[in-house]
Parts: C-alpha cells; structure tokens; sequence
C-alpha cells in the first residue's frame, strides 16, 4: 500500500487482532489507512468496536474466502 501498511493477522485469537492494529496504527500519521486481514470470528465485533473506541474510521469490512479484510482510516 503507498499511503499505509498492510498485515496478516489469519491465526491469531482475541484479543491479538486489536492489539495488532492499535500496534501498526500508532506508527501511523493521521489519515494514513492500515488494511488488516484477520480470521478470528470475534474480530467482526472487536475491530469496529476497537475502531469507535480508539476515534479510527473503520472504511470497510470485506469477506473475504478464508478471512476478513478490513480497511481502517487513522483517526
């Protein structure tokens, strides 16, 4: 991605996903986007909910075959 970063987080439970993100996000500058793609059935509740919380814009939430790919804005 030119204007953020991109990471796997297939294999990973709860809470990994979010700690991942907020993890690659806080090495972001406002605007920049972090695309994510995780697995775990909680993350469609915790990556929004993490999202609202943390002031991110959570652009999209795709599914994907095997995962679900998520598009974030840094707030």
């Amino acid at each position: 991605m030119e204007d953020g970063i991109e990471i796997d987080l297939r294999g990973l439970k709860c809470p990994l996903p979010v700690l991942r993100a907020r993890k690659a996000l806080a090495g972001l500058a406002p605007g920049g986007l972090l695309r994510l793609r995780a697995d775990d059935p909680v993350a469609v509740i915790d990556i929004p909910h993490f999202c609202r919380e943390a002031g991110h814009v959570l652009v999209s939430a795709e599914d994907e075959a095997d995962a679900t790919l998520y598009l974030i804005r840094k707030g």
